[in-house]
């Protein structure tokens, strides 16, 4: 045990300082469009904080208006209510066009970048890797830079936004209530954190066996008539039916562990809403809190709950959210260094 664990560490120790490195490649990329990530990051908080209205108007809604029969105060909510939602609607919409349409110019243009150095490598660069191989990794490895250019950074800023806004509020309401359900959280996200170390190398292996079953296929499509000559059929077909069943295997070990987190996000998210159920309806029994406050804690512990963690972190693994730094044009002169 302790001769794995020596192994570990200096293998994490590495991967670190291989993050480290990259952070000027990853800067050379961002540095241009940081006007872009500044006005995205406003539009992010726009949006957040026009989320935040409905769950607040939830305590005006049934406190003021139907508590204490205030009337004149159903019309200002609903259209408040309206105008947030329309908000919302707008600052989405013009940060996708804002930002993934850049980040798709900007994949463009690593693509450009990346086939015009590879082109002009040497032979031995070439007889080192397949064709198909390399075709594949030109055309999907540099889609990860569209969490740092695109939507996936400013998305999770403002999702720790939301969440920071909402503890604020369910500490200002009850500092008890609040102290349960974030204990569970803390637990359920030093859960996930695990989780997420043991998927990421499997989704980081999915391009790569694709891009061996692809470069092999492409191969044997191309160089047919040698196949055919020498009469390797069954061996190709043997050999492409094992890179499906590599690729299949994987496939299934993603979704295996993220039907497992999903189950446990939801059934976590469960227990906290029963908690708080059971200490907000004593603390209304004893007059100590409002119905629409009730509702507006649900409403709040919800926005910053395990749910949208999970469904955040599953959707940037799915979408291979790891930047690659191999597809930059230096990483590939030192692959062919190899």
């Amino acid at each position: 045990m302790a001769t794995e664990s020596a192994s570990k560490s200096p293998a994490k120790s590495e991967k670190r300082k291989n993050a480290w490195k990259n952070l000027p490649d990853v800067w050379a990329l961002m540095k241009p469009r940081r006007g872009l990530l500044a006005l995205g990051f406003l539009l992010m908080a726009i949006n957040r904080l026009s989320g935040l209205v409905l769950p607040a108007s939830t305590k005006y809604l049934v406190d003021n208006v139907i508590g204490k029969r205030q009337i004149q105060l159903l019309t200002p909510i609903v259209l408040g209510v309206l105008a947030a939602t329309v908000v919302q609607g707008l600052t989405s919409f013009t940060l996708t066009q804002v930002l993934s349409k850049s980040a798709q110019k900007m994949i463009a243009e690593l693509r450009r970048q990346v086939q015009a150095h590879i082109g002009r490598l040497p032979v031995s660069f070439y007889d080192a890797n397949k064709t198909g191989a390399l075709v594949s990794r030109i055309m999907s490895d540099v889609e990860g830079v569209r969490n740092l250019i695109g939507t996936g950074l400013v998305e999770f800023v403002g999702g720790l936004m939301t969440a920071v806004i909402a503890l604020v509020y369910l500490i200002h309401t009850s500092v008890t209530m609040t102290g349960v359900a974030f204990g569970i959280l803390l637990v359920f996200g030093y859960g996930i954190n695990k989780a997420f170390a043991t998927i990421r190398p499997i989704f980081r292996a999915r391009p790569k066996i694709n891009a061996e079953v692809t470069g092999r296929l492409t191969e044997s499509l191309s160089g047919v008539r040698v196949v055919k000559g020498y009469h390797a059929e069954e061996r190709e077909e043997g050999v492409f039916a094992g890179g499906v069943k590599r690729l299949l295997d994987n496939v299934l070990k993603t979704l295996t562990a993220t039907s497992l987190m999903s189950l446990s996000a939801a059934g976590l998210m469960g227990i906290v809403s029963a908690i708080i159920m059971e200490l907000g309806a004593h603390k209304i029994l004893a007059g100590t809190m409002t119905l629409g406050t009730f509702f507006c804690v649900q409403h709040f512990s919800g926005a910053a709950g395990c749910t949208r963690l999970s469904n955040r972190g599953h959707r940037h693994a799915n979408h291979r959210s790891h930047y690659r730094p191999r597809a930059h044009p230096r990483n590939s002169e030192r692959e062919a260094g190899r």
